[in-house]
C-alpha cells in the first residue's frame, strides 16, 4: 500500500512535520470495505475456510476412518453430516473435500492471471510477429475444445497427482483475460511514463513488469478473483465426469458425483457438499462484484 509524505508548517513556528498522506490503495480499500457485497462475501469465505480447516480436528472422526456398524446412516449426534456407503463419516469428508476445492480454485486462477498477463502484455507491447504468434497460439486454445482435451490427456496424467490437474485446468482458462490484457496495453505503452523509460533506456520486460502490468493491477485483481470461482467450478464439473482429483483424493466435485446416484434415497450424501459449493461460489462472485465497482472508477454502485 503506497503511502506519501507532505511538509505541513508547524503553527508554532518549529520545524515542519511529515503527515501522511492515504495513497490509492488505501482509498481502494476503504472502498472495498463500505461495500457490503465485498464484507459479506469475504464473512462467508472465512467461515468456509475456517470450517475446512478446523472440522477435521474438531471431529471424532479421521477422514480415512470407517465406522463399519453404520453404512448410509442419517446425521446423528455420532455422524453429525451422516455417514456414506462405505462408513465414512460424512462431515470430515465433505471438510477435506471443502479444502481441496478451494486450494484448487485459488492455485488455478493465479496460474490463470500470470499467464493471461504476460502473454497479453508482451503480445501487446511487442506487437509484430511476437503479436501474431502469441494471438495465434491464444486463438488455438480458444477453439479447442477443452473437455475433450483433459479427455485425451486423462489416461496418460492419471496417477499424477491433483497439482498437474490444476496446471492442466489453468492452462485451459487463460485466454480471455489475455486478449483483454493485449488491449489495455497498446493503450498503455503510448502513456508518457513509458515512453520516458523507453528513452532512458529501461528494458523493456521491466517496463512491461514495472510499468504497464502494476496500472493494469485493478483488472487483473477482479479477473483473479472471477477466476477463482470459475475454476471450483470447472473442478467440480470435471470430478464429476470422472477427469479431476482421484482417489483417495476428495474434492467438493467427486463427493457430488458420489452422491448424486443416491441423493433421493440418502440425501445427506449429496445436498450437505453440494450446499457448500453453492455457499463457496456465491461468496467468491459477491467479492469479485464487488471489486470490480470499487477498482472500477467508470462503474456506477447502485444502492
Amino acid at each position: 500500500m503506497s503511502m506519501s509524505a507532505e511538509r505541513v508548517a508547524d503553527p508554532s513556528g518549529g520545524e515542519d512535520k511529515p503527515t501522511r498522506v492515504s495513497g490509492r490503495w488505501s482509498s481502494v480499500l476503504h472502498e472495498v470495505l463500505r461495500t457490503r457485497r465485498v464484507v459479506i462475501g469475504l464473512v462467508i469465505l472465512l467461515g468456509l475456510v475456517a470450517l475446512a480447516w478446523l472440522g477435521p480436528l474438531i471431529s471424532p472422526w479421521e477422514f480415512t476412518e470407517r465406522d463399519f456398524g453404520a453404512f448410509r446412516s442419517p446425521p446423528s449426534p455420532e455422524h453429525w453430516f451422516g455417514t456414506d456407503n462405505t462408513g465414512r463419516d460424512v462431515f470430515t469428508i465433505t471438510m477435506v473435500g471443502l479444502q481441496k476445492s478451494i486450494i484448487i480454485g485459488l492455485l488455478a486462477a493465479v496460474v490463470t492471471t500470470v499467464v493471461a498477463a504476460v502473454v497479453g502484455a508482451f503480445a501487446g507491447y511487442f506487437l509484430g510477429l511476437t503479436d501474431k504468434v502469441l494471438m495465434w497460439v491464444t486463438d488455438l486454445f480458444l477453439v479447442l475444445p477443452n473437455f475433450l482435451i483433459l479427455a485425451i490427456l486423462y489416461p496418460a496424467l492419471r496417477g499424477t497427482g491433483w497439482l498437474v490437474f490444476v496446471i492442466l485446468l489453468a492452462g485451459l482458462m487463460w485466454m480471455v483475460t489475455a486478449k483483454m490484457v493485449r488491449g489495455m496495453t497498446i493503450s498503455l505503452k503510448e502513456r508518457e511514463y513509458v515512453l520516458a523509460a523507453r528513452y532512458m533506456g529501461v528494458p523493456h520486460y521491466k517496463i512491461i513488469f514495472r510499468h504497464i502490468l502494476p496500472n493494469m493491477s485493478s483488472l487483473l485483481i477482479v479477473d483473479a478473483t472471477i477466476n477463482v470461482s470459475a475454476a471450483i467450478i470447472a473442478e467440480t464439473a470435471l470430478s464429476y465426469f470422472g477427469f479431476g482429483v482421484q482417489p483417495p483424493d476428495v474434492s467438493l466435485g467427486s463427493l457430488i458425483a458420489l452422491g448424486s446416484k443416491q441423493a433421493i434415497t440418502f440425501p445427506w450424501t449429496f445436498w450437505f457438499c453440494t450446499g457448500f459449493l453453492v455457499l463457496l461460489v456465491l461468496a467468491v462472485n459477491l467479492i469479485g462484484d464487488g471489486l470490480r465497482d470499487a477498482l472500477d472508477p467508470q462503474t456506477k454502485r447502485r444502492s
